[in-house]
This record gives C-alpha cells, structure tokens and sequence, in this order.
C-alpha cells in the first residue's frame, strides 16, 4: 500500500511538472542558463504586439533579436515597430534574416539591407539557418557566403549564425569559423560536435515574459557580463 502511495505521488508531481513546462511557468533549462549573467529574446509577428516597457522592467534581458525578412522578398510585418520601440527602451537590438534556398544570397541579402537600419550600436545580422537538410551542401554554403558577404559589407559587422544540430552538421560544420554562432538547445547546453563554441544559445521555446503575451524564445550570451560589454563596443 505505501508503495503504491509514493508511486502515485511521484506521478503527480511530474504531471504537475510537465504541466507547468508546457505552459512556460518553469523550464529544465533554467537550471544551466542561470549562471549567465546577459540574457535576451528572440521574436518575431508571431509574438503579436509587445509593451517594451513592461520588458525591459526585467533587468537580466539586454539584448533583443527580432525576425526583419525572409528569402527575398519577404518582411515581417512586425519588424519596424518592434526595433523602434525596443531601442527607445533600451534593450540592444539585433535583426534576423531567415535564410532560403529559393533565391541567390544576393537577392536576400538585398532584401534585409532594405529592411534593417544600418545603425552602428545594433547586434550584428544574423542569418537563421534552419532549411532542409536535403539541399546541396556545396550549393547551400556558397549562397550563405555570398549572403554573409553582402551583409558584413554594407553593416560593417560578421553576421552570427543561427544553428540547430542538424543544419550546423550538415552545412556549416569545417566551414564559416569567421562567424560567431548562435545554437539552439532547448534541452541541455549546447555542445557541437567538433566543440566549436557558440556565442548565444537558445535554450527554451516557451517562455514567459511580461510584456509578451505569448510563449517567447529565451536566449543568453555564452560569456560574462564583461565579455558582454566587450562584445557590443562596436
């Protein structure tokens, strides 16, 4: 009977556990992201409108990156108001392009350059990389070179890139060393498999923030604070 006892509590608790994670009250990965000092957010449309203020009220989120274009014509319909209201509240400002086999990097490198203001104390650009995984490799890295190129010539900045496991093996991996990398890892810290280091890390989908009335990706800078300062003394 006692047995039994202990076995429905443990259940109870990691269904209540596993309830409170979906909803974004509590995440696992809390508990590794904790000791970095800088933490951040990315959004985009999806997000709706966001009170920057309430946002910025909490004091560990400096940075902020926010979806600007896609392939090479699209723009997220968002991406104005939200960089002019992020940067009149203080938080540092990154725009990301999500890249596409669709068209040549020129063609959407283009297409960011016409969308993202070129203002010397934002984050770099970054280019988000998550295609499939059944495109040429060689086809795939010439046009992120060419879109990269196109990117650090007109902003004066190397462009990040956005990586999960798949995409970094698959199509970055001994190539791009240049770039600082941003790794998604929503389930421990992040580890690549030729150790590089990354510079973010995405590390929960579901967050919650006040301000953001729905769940928001949080994100932090793999260094200390004065490793941060370091990195946006442009």
């Amino acid at each position: 009977m006692r047995r039994r006892f202990w076995l429905i509590s443990i259940l109870v608790v990691l269904l209540v556990l596993a309830f409170l994670e979906y909803q974004g009250i509590i995440w696992h990965n809390e508990l590794f992201a904790m000791n970095y000092e800088v933490k951040g957010l990315d959004v985009s449309h999806h997000q709706g409108r966001i009170d920057w203020k309430k946002v910025t009220d909490r004091k560990d989120l400096k940075f902020v990156f926010m979806k600007a274009t896609e392939g090479h014509d699209f723009v997220d319909h968002r991406f104005q108001t939200n960089w002019k209201e992020a940067r009149e509240n203080g938080i540092r400002t990154g725009a990301y392009h999500f890249f596409s086999m669709r068209s040549s990097g020129e063609k959407q490198a283009q297409n960011f350059i016409r969308t993202v203001p070129k203002q010397t104390d934002s984050l770099p650009p970054v280019i988000d990389l998550e295609i499939h995984l059944n495109h040429d490799r060689d086809q795939v890295r010439r046009e992120l070179h060419r879109l990269a190129t196109e990117m650090e010539k007109h902003y004066g900045k190397k462009p990040i890139l956005y990586v999960t496991y798949d995409t970094y093996n698959t199509y970055v991996k001994g190539d791009f060393k240049e770039f600082d990398l941003w790794i998604r890892d929503i389930l421990r810290p992040p580890s690549l498999e030729d150790d590089r280091d990354g510079s973010f890390w995405q590390y929960s989908n579901r967050g919650r923030v006040r301000g953001v009335d729905t769940h928001v990706d949080l994100n932090v800078f793999m260094g200390d604070r004065e490793e941060w300062e370091r990195y946006i003394r442009f």
